[in-house]
């Protein structure tokens, strides 16, 4: 029997798993990493992220934004500005973040 706080007796509805989940993609935790340090617009973004097409980001972010994980502001100007920054609950990340970091720092071959 594992005693592991985390553990689920249904791994389907597992807090661990929709975690994941939230993160999960290959360009979600990129992004994440991007707007740790301040808010950006998106093509600042794309030029940062080599290899993203833009349906994609747009995708992702639409998805981060859903997830209550970032931000989307328009500005009202002309033409329109639109920034993204983390949300309160993604700068609750921010921690967790840096633990994996850390352990995936670790785990790289020297």
């Amino acid at each position: 029997m594992n005693t592991q706080p985390w553990h689920s007796e249904n791994p389907l509805d597992c807090p661990l798993v929709h975690a994941i989940g939230l993160l999960g993609g290959k360009w979600k935790p990129v992004i994440l990493h991007l707007l740790i340090s301040e808010p950006l617009r998106f093509k600042q973004m794309q030029k940062q992220i080599s290899g993203v097409s833009q349906k994609v980001l747009t995708q992702q972010l639409r998805e981060l934004e859903s997830d209550h994980l970032i931000i989307r502001t328009i500005y009202p100007e002309v033409p329109p500005r639109v920034d993204y920054r983390l949300s309160e609950d993604g700068l609750r990340l921010v921690p967790i973040l840096n633990q994996l970091y850390a352990w995936g720092a670790a785990q790289r071959p020297h």
